[in-house]
């Protein structure tokens, strides 16, 4: 999620019942098990202009490959296979939906307790957790007055048509709040034995609120974020450090996202006709109109959720894309019509992320990539990530400025962050907010030439925290952002700066294709980190990650002594330097003279406070602590400067300098 300082029912439910039971019979051919189908014939095609879409086209189908060509073994364990029909109804703002959702026990335990995210419930009312902690507001944009919106579970049954209805009970594990209808627990008549799976059939009805914290309608733009009834996750002994296995259960906080397993998700989407419909996955086959309405079918596999976006206003545009690490993808965008004139802007933005990403960390497996622009009005969408589609800020009037490059590169860095690896949003967030937006800075640069200003970046942390954290632990949402975020980001090129670059793309790399498709934890990162650099990180994990610390070392005192030797005045120069954070290896310090001379230091960093003597023909007039902002975690640089006087009753201390202050204000700041 971009920091900015997410039905139809049919006539016949038996007849929708058993097309899904068909559906999971048939699922090992090819044509379903790839979400690959239509890439073989991409390549090649990179050079094509950004081409207008008046209606699906052919191309964009997934096709079957040939007989016992292009298939594709699955990518992750399929803990789960979702089929849902949902319709839209504009006149209620209201999704009308029936799933049936398989799960498959991956522990060693029998389970008698599933459970799911009702997430559509955080804006019941004002008093569920999530309008509570967040008070109706989110990155600036804020729930509109009396707008609320809910999920009504109608009915539950097993595959043997057990109605489980009176096994249902809504929990609130993390705060007791019992108007708290997020998680709900089902149990089951029978326990799901260890490696077997039990079938769910479900009718829902989401009533969707207008356009806020990712999901909603704003006139007729529709943006279905975490919008069905999901299965969380149960974690098997050994996932993140677990020691024993369990399921992993939290409600929707104001500032959480979220968790789930991968697996399949075959959906059917019903609108009005004149709409048209960006899903996750990719379509397949074409739109099928019918007594007003338009029912759309999407595809996918190996992710772990499905978002889709509705609008009669979309200005479609697609591209075929291949580049050396990335055999083939179809970049789609769905424009509100006041940033169709930016279209070829984002197909680049889009095109230069995927490349460079694929490159850095590993192919991009899918074989599309939609990106939503929402109208002005609903920029609650925006900015977001979901498996294959990725929304930018709202279409506001005039021209925008490199913000709409960088949504776009932030959103799809999540595509591998929070997308392939999947790590738990809810506990560990700083490995997927912090990763991606150290993954867009280093993308930002090198292609458009902004550099991030990392020292007022880091003067801006005044309340850290430690990043292994719930992510509704921290106190404001101010200090989530300010820690999962930035204080991540300057982790990882903390480490980067001790290690060097070629080392750190190695780390994020082997990171990276280790833990794809596997939920890693912060301790699987740091274990990455110690084999590829053979050594050992606990201090600094334990200070900056585990811990809360920053780097402040500071200009205690400057004396100065005048001294006669064989007739020559001297000057002994006694500068005492402390620390009062954590720990570096080496902190640069620049002594000057008041003849203009200076003289360079390197202290280890160790101990808490180290005393230099410095004797010339005149005495220290100023000394600065890392005068070149190496140390990437330091934030009080208030206190890396010091300057003696005429006066000797007054000392001086400046935050960078006069001239440094105003050239790091006046440079840009990069988020």
């Amino acid at each position: 999620m971009a920091n900015r300082k997410k039905a139809w029912l049919v006539s016949a439910a038996a007849a929708f019942l058993g097309a899904a039971f068909l559906a999971n019979s048939l699922l090992s051919s090819p044509e379903e098990r790839t979400g690959q189908t239509s890439r073989a014939v991409l390549s090649g095609t990179a050079q094509n202009p950004v081409s207008p879409v008046n209606a699906e086209p052919s191309s964009s189908i997934g096709q079957p490959p040939a007989t016992g060509e292009g298939v594709h073994q699955p990518l992750s364990k399929r803990i789960v296979e979702y089929h849902i029909n949902v319709e839209y109804s504009p006149e209620n703002q209201k999704l009308l939906g029936q799933q049936t959702v398989t799960w498959k026990n991956p522990g060693s335990q029998p389970v008698q307790e599933l459970y799911m995210h009702l997430y559509p419930n955080a804006f019941a009312s004002e008093k569920t957790t999530f309008m509570k902690e967040s008070g109706g507001k989110l990155r600036g944009d804020e729930a509109k007055k009396g707008s609320f919106g809910d999920m009504e579970l109608r009915s539950i049954k097993t595959g043997d048509e057990t109605d489980l209805s009176s096994a249902m009970q809504f929990v609130q594990p993390d705060d007791g709040n019992p108007d708290d209808r997020t998680l709900i627990k089902i149990t089951l008549p029978k326990p799901v034995a260890a490696g077997a799976a039990i079938t769910l059939h479900t009718e829902f009805a989401v009533k969707l609120p207008q356009v806020f914290a990712r999901m909603g309608v704003t006139k007729d733009f529709v943006m279905a974020g975490q919008w069905f009834p999901k299965l969380a996750v149960y974690e098997p002994a050994g996932t993140r450090g677990r020691t024993a296995e369990g399921w992993n259960l939290h409600q929707y906080h104001g500032n959480s996202e979220f968790y789930a397993d991968f697996g399949i998700f075959d959906v059917r989407v019903k609108v009005p006709a004149d709409y048209i419909v960006a899903a996750t996955g990719f379509p397949t086959k074409n739109p099928v109109v019918e007594a007003g309405k338009k029912t759309y079918q999407f595809y996918a596999d190996d992710v772990h959720d499905f978002a889709w976006s509705a609008s009669p206003n979309f200005k479609v545009f697609e591209e075929p894309y291949a580049a050396p690490n990335l055999p083939g993808v179809k970049i789609k965008l769905y424009l509100d019509p006041k940033h169709e004139p930016y279209k070829s802007r984002y197909m680049i933005a889009a095109k230069k992320a995927l490349s460079r990403y694929s490159q850095w960390y590993g192919t991009y497996p899918y074989s599309t990539l939609s990106v939503v622009v929402p109208p002005e009005g609903a920029n609650g969408a925006g900015g977001m990530e979901y498996p294959t589609l990725v929304t930018a800020w709202g279409a506001s009037e005039g021209t925008p400025d490199l913000e709409l490059e960088r949504v776009v590169v932030h959103e799809i860095g999540h595509q591998f962050w929070y997308g392939l690896v999947a790590t738990n949003e809810f506990e560990e967030a700083w490995l997927d907010e912090g990763f991606t937006s150290y993954t867009e800075d280093k993308l930002m640069e090198l292609e458009y030439g902004s550099k991030p200003n990392l020292p007022v970046e880091a003067s801006y942390i005044t309340s850290p925290a430690a990043l292994q954290k719930n992510a509704w632990g921290y106190r404001s949402h101010g200090e989530y952002a300010d820690n999962v975020y930035t204080r991540a980001k300057l982790v990882l090129k903390e480490i980067e700066n001790r290690v060097g670059l070629n080392t750190m793309d190695r780390i994020m790399k082997t990171y990276f294709q280790r833990w794809k498709f596997k939920h890693p934890g912060t301790r699987d990162f740091q274990t990455v980190v110690e084999e590829i650099t053979k050594t050992k990180w606990t201090e600094f994990f334990d200070q900056y990650v585990y811990g809360s610390m920053m780097t402040d070392y500071a200009v205690d005192s400057i004396r100065i002594r005048q001294a006669n030797e064989s007739g020559q005045t001297l000057y002994e120069s006694s500068v005492l330097v402390r620390k009062f954070g954590g720990t570096v290896p080496a902190v640069p310090i620049r002594f000057h003279f008041a003849d203009g001379s200076t003289t360079e230091k390197i202290w280890d960093g160790q101990g808490e406070q180290i005393e230099y003597k410095l004797t010339h023909k005149s005495p220290v007039d100023w000394v600065s602590l890392d005068p070149k902002y190496t140390l990437k975690l330091e934030n009080r640089h208030i206190n890396n400067y010091m300057k003696t006087e005429v006066d000797t009753t007054w000392r001086i201390r400046w935050t960078l300098g006069v001239v440094k202050l105003l050239e790091t204000l006046f440079d840009t700041v990069a988020w």
